[in-house]
């Protein structure tokens, strides 16, 4: 049984005032509700030992936004997954597209992340997807198949069980465009079957794959139901308890 996932990507928003708030918020929600999924969340790096604080007996998994292919050593304004570690953090998003976008990110430096995360008993949530050039190109099957294997064929079949992949198409990332559930599952069916070709359909079937491109509450149960979607990589409405909620209750 794959595990089912909601995880809220905070990205660059939230004062800490606001961000105590929300986690405050969060964790009496997920103590007062029944949730049929597993709920993460990924703040700003500067939030991340408060996050554990608060979700002090890991009711709510707490990410990093990104960490460094480097181990350690001279690289200012990075995180290290021995860092993150240290903290007791769940994990970290690998290769979001607005790290691909702004910061030079690609699936060489993702697959070293991937391996240092796994190295420290982090889950790495793979974030991979096509651009709307791209789409419209027809190239986004075979774009999503060569990130999938360059970042991630490199590990043994024990270790590709342990990730999480984030299906995001760029062009529906806070554009308030939405691939239909279909788009998505064609996607989601694509990326397991990949897997299946290299490590087996038993492997392939236990990894979760999320959906990352504006899900909402009005379309979350929709997108949640498809057969190889396990659940969604939230931006924007993680940052409202109101909406972030009725994305989780998707799966009720």
């Amino acid at each position: 049984m794959r595990r089912k996932i909601v995880a809220g990507n905070w990205k660059m928003n939230k004062n800490v005032v606001e961000a105590q708030q929300l986690m405050i918020q969060l964790l009496s929600y997920k103590n007062n509700n029944a949730t049929n999924c597993e709920v993460w969340i990924a703040p700003p790096a500067l939030y991340l030992t408060m996050a554990k604080d608060i979700f002090e007996k890991n009711e709510i998994g707490v990410f990093s936004q990104d960490m460094s292919e480097f181990e350690s050593g001279a690289y200012t304004g990075e995180i290290s997954a021995d860092m993150l570690e240290s903290i007791g953090a769940t994990g970290s998003l690998i290769g979001h597209s607005e790290r691909r976008q702004y910061h030079g990110e690609n699936d060489e430096s993702c697959n070293k992340k991937v391996k240092l995360a796994l190295d420290k008993g982090l889950i790495p949530v793979y974030c991979n997807g096509e651009t709307l050039e791209q789409r419209k190109a027809g190239q986004h099957l075979d774009v999503v198949k060569t990130q999938t294997e360059t970042a991630l064929f490199t590990l043994s079949a024990e270790e590709i069980k342990k990730v999480v992949i984030a299906y995001e198409p760029v062009w529906a990332i806070g554009t308030g465009e939405t691939a239909t559930p279909e788009q998505a599952q064609e996607i989601h069916a694509h990326i397991r079957g990949i897997i299946a070709a290299k490590y087996g359909q038993e492997i392939a079937d236990e990894i979760s794959i999320l959906y990352g491109g504006s899900v909402k509450p009005d379309n979350a149960k929709e997108i949640f139901s498809q057969p190889d979607i396990d659940g969604g990589l939230i931006g924007g409405a993680a940052l409202k308890l109101e909406d972030f909620s009725k994305i989780i209750e998707g799966f009720n």
